[in-house]
């Protein structure tokens, strides 16, 4: 699918595939709802959006970039297709909403820059010292934003530790595994932080790869008291 991508915005790579195809047999196999309301957090170019939105869904597509939000309203406007994108920062746009489905591909790439502080293209990989500072945030908040028996489906590295996602998502009332990976050679962004990488022990001697995994975890604890305001309001809820 060619999808409008203008500089800065995250151009769809193997981790979107990954997690559209994950998205996919999960609409298709699992029981989910036909008109399932689904989020999607770091939407990019909504390529991920747009493929829930095909599929009969209702969605609703985040993300703290402006660009991306206007390229992912843009390219659901040529398609015709309803997807609603608003601008905010993880969960904050849809405060006090539940979804039958989340999905998310945040930065997840560990570098010595803060993941506030980034600007341009480095939105969409620098992920703080260990990889994890989105990732552990949506494991935090996305049970609060699940429908009964909503399902969350989330992208990241090895690298980042699966082990400690699924332990997360598990301590908030889930049932979560792995339920697809894919083994991706470096690129630029990687291969440029390898050295640092290793240095660290994040890699081991000479390794050039990573594997990518999406993590699917289930709400199976039923949720006490209202959903929670967020972390913070949007900065922007109407379109730019």
């Amino acid at each position: 699918m060619m999808l409008l991508r203008p500089p800065g915005v995250y151009r769809p790579q193997s981790d979107t595939s990954l997690l559209t195809g994950a998205l996919s047999r999960a609409l298709a196999r699992a029981g989910i709802p036909a008109g399932a309301r689904v989020l999607e957090l770091g939407t990019g170019s909504g390529a991920v959006a747009l493929a829930a939105a095909r599929a009969g869904c209702e969605v609703v597509a985040v993300d703290v970039s402006a660009s991306a939000v206007l390229t992912a309203r843009m390219n659901a406007l040529v398609r015709g297709l309803p997807v609603r994108v608003l601008r905010g920062d993880l969960f904050a746009p849809v405060a006090g909403e539940v979804f039958d489905v989340i999905v998310a591909n945040p930065p997840y790439v560990a570098g010595d820059i803060d993941p506030a502080a980034a600007r341009g293209r480095a939105r969409a990989w620098e992920a703080g010292p260990d990889g994890r500072a989105l990732l552990d945030r949506i494991c935090a908040r996305a049970p609060q934003h699940l429908a009964p028996s909503g399902t969350l489906l989330l992208v990241h590295s090895a690298l980042n530790g699966v082990a400690a996602t699924l332990v997360s998502l598990r301590a908030s009332g889930m049932r979560a595994s792995v339920v697809a990976r894919h083994r991706e050679p470096f690129g630029p962004v990687m291969r440029r932080r390898a050295a640092r990488l290793a240095a660290r022990g994040l890699l081991g001697p000479g390794q050039r790869h990573e594997d990518l995994v999406v993590v699917r975890a289930d709400l199976i604890a039923a949720r006490t008291g209202p959903v929670e305001g967020g972390e913070g309001r949007a900065r922007e809820h109407q379109p730019a």
